[in-house]
């Protein structure tokens, strides 16, 4: 599939809009993730939840996301309204957000889970493609890159606020902030100009060919015989079902004893490190994609399980914080590959994000059943046990990787 398309040509757009898409990613970063970990200390300490209701909050948002994430795909595949609905995407989160602590109630909590899940299906598929649809295929490399350093700067920038607000406001006040910051996304999304999007480009049909043209195979089909896709889909499950609970489970472990504030700081001390890791990582992996994916997200798989066994060596609330710089080195250089292989899976298909949103299913399948999963078995035993579990499953991911998936770079192509 990757040969049959004529070579790209280099796409021109406006520095505006490239400003505009710098900063979406930036605002948008503590968005598309939802409340994430902080959830979990807000239950914990606020509301005083157990252990496995926490972990069914955790997991609601993952499984509408699931649902919702395939189609939410497709949509952006066949939609020009891809921001607008990014729009309404951002502005449902904020609504749920302020509908959290608004009224903290079991039905409520989960409701806006489900909600922010449903909207948080959106942004993987269309933010990739709205940056394919502007900077074309031959240079989504180094674009990609740049997003995810921007989307990663702006985790660090939320995580050092919700500190802050956390330890000398409230965690309620860290909800607040995920408000505004939808608000601000908004507004970055919709000063991209819509001229600068080439919305069959941004699906993945071949430069300058109508997507009209493009209308077959049918998004399933396709994919479902594709083996590298299923195996690809695969081995992302079984990472984020590894992955996904692990910063959880840290921010609880470390929050207990201690009151909500403090243990809001722990927990934007973790993000941060990450955050502050994936920075150059991410530009790192977007520079170093052309000559070859698989190498690369096998640094990413197999760091994961190594982070996983640190967990249980220690008690020490800053060694647990600085093993969080591995969780920096596998996501800056997931966040970047994973597109980056799609991309070329789908090259000249027209459904990159048909494809982007089922890839985003998987991987949203195993973060949801992650939570879910850790949960009942610390409720049954304790952190030490879960980690090593996790970490097992990653294992899992990385031989799936390594023996099935094949290498998609362009020295290959």
């Amino acid at each position: 599939m990757v040969n049959t398309v004529p070579a790209p040509r280099t796409r021109q757009p406006g520095k505006g809009s490239l400003r505009a898409l710098d900063a979406a990613n930036f605002f948008l970063a503590d968005v598309r993730d939802g409340l994430g970990p902080y959830l979990a200390i807000y239950l914990l300490t606020t509301l005083h939840w157990d252990a496995q209701n926490i972990g069914i909050a955790m997991s609601v948002m993952g499984i509408a996301t699931v649902a919702t994430q395939t189609p939410a795909g497709a949509l952006v595949d066949r939609t020009r309204y891809k921001r607008l609905f990014s729009v309404v995407a951002s502005l449902l989160i904020a609504s749920a957000a302020l509908l959290t602590i608004s009224f903290p109630t079991y039905g409520v909590i989960i409701g806006g889970q489900v909600a922010m899940g449903v909207a948080a299906a959106w942004f993987v598929p269309a933010i990739a493609a709205i940056t394919l649809g502007i900077v074309g295929p031959k240079a989504l490399d180094g674009r990609v890159g740049r997003n995810e350093t921007f989307n990663h700067a702006g985790n660090v920038f939320a995580a050092l606020l919700a500190g802050l607000i956390g330890y000398y406001v409230s965690s309620a006040g860290i909800f607040v902030l995920l408000s505004v910051m939808s608000l601000i996304s908004s507004f970055a999304i919709w000063r991209i100009q819509e001229k600068d999007i080439d919305h069959d480009l941004a699906r993945g049909c071949p430069d300058g060919e109508d997507a009209d043209t493009n209308d077959k195979p049918s998004g399933w089909r396709a994919i479902l015989k594709n083996r590298s896709i299923l195996f690809f889909a695969l081995a992302c499950v079984l990472f984020h079902f590894a992955n996904a609970a692990m910063l959880p489970l840290l921010g609880q472990r470390l929050a207990q004893g201690i009151d909500a504030g403090t243990s809001s700081a722990y927990m934007s001390a973790c993000i941060i490190v990450a955050q502050v890791v994936m920075i150059p990582v991410s530009h790192w992996a977007g520079k170093l994609a052309p000559s070859g994916r698989k190498r690369l997200l096998l640094i990413a798989f197999a760091v994961l399980p190594i982070r996983g066994v640190l967990y249980t060596l220690t008690n020490e609330p800053t060694l647990l914080v600085a093993i969080q710089i591995l969780d920096g080195v596998g996501a800056g250089i997931f966040g970047v590959l994973s597109i980056l292989v799609v991309s070329d899976l789908t090259r000249g298909s027209g459904l990159f994000n048909t494809t982007q949103g089922a890839i985003a299913t998987a991987v949203g399948l195993g973060a949801s059943l992650s939570n879910a999963f850790a949960g009942g078995i610390l409720q049954r035993s304790n952190y030490n046990t879960v980690f090593l579990v996790l970490s097992g499953i990653a294992v899992a991911a990385v031989a799936v990787l390594w023996f099935f998936v094949p290498e998609t770079g362009k020295k290959n192509a």
